[in-house]
């Protein structure tokens, strides 16, 4: 999508809502270790797959380690997890909106402080997390200047 639509996002001045920021959860890794109980991956078995995307037996270990860089990161920038997720999403400049949900109060909370973080997101901070995730995305090539496109948008989780 972001190369796809690359010339609507630039020059039709259009953004892109996100739904699910915090990837069902995964992102605040409250999963690493499995399924808590009472937590919506326990109450709905259907949603099992959203999490069996990400820690299936072949890809739990890669998720695992991701996700323990990226705690590592969050730390170091005096966030949690969540918030660091949210504010990497809302300072991508071709987002317009963000959709989250919270089953309470608190994480509500925690995860608008995103905002407070977002001075803090420097192109450095953003490139580890896209070497985290491995998730900087690969553009076609410009047929207009024959060159790459440049990198503009990130998606976490996106391997």
């Amino acid at each position: 999508m972001e190369v796809k639509y690359r010339r609507l996002f630039e020059k039709g001045l259009l953004g892109t809502t996100v739904w699910s920021p915090l990837a069902s959860g995964i992102l605040t890794g409250k999963y690493n270790n499995g399924v808590p109980e009472g937590s919506r991956f326990d109450k709905n078995q259907d949603l099992l797959r959203i999490l069996n995307k990400y820690f299936s037996e072949e890809k739990k270990e890669k998720t695992i380690a991701a996700l323990n860089k990226f705690a590592e990161l969050a730390k170091e920038l005096g966030a949690s997890m969540a918030q660091l997720a949210m504010a990497w999403v809302v300072s991508n400049p071709d987002v317009s909106v963000a959709l989250t949900g919270a089953s309470r109060t608190e994480q509500l909370r925690d995860t608008v402080k995103c905002l407070e973080l977002l001075p803090k997101l420097t192109p450095e901070i953003q490139k580890k997390i896209e070497d985290i995730f491995g998730s900087e995305p690969t553009g076609k090539n410009d047929h207009k200047t024959f060159g790459p496109f440049p990198n503009r948008r990130r998606n976490v989780l996106n391997y």
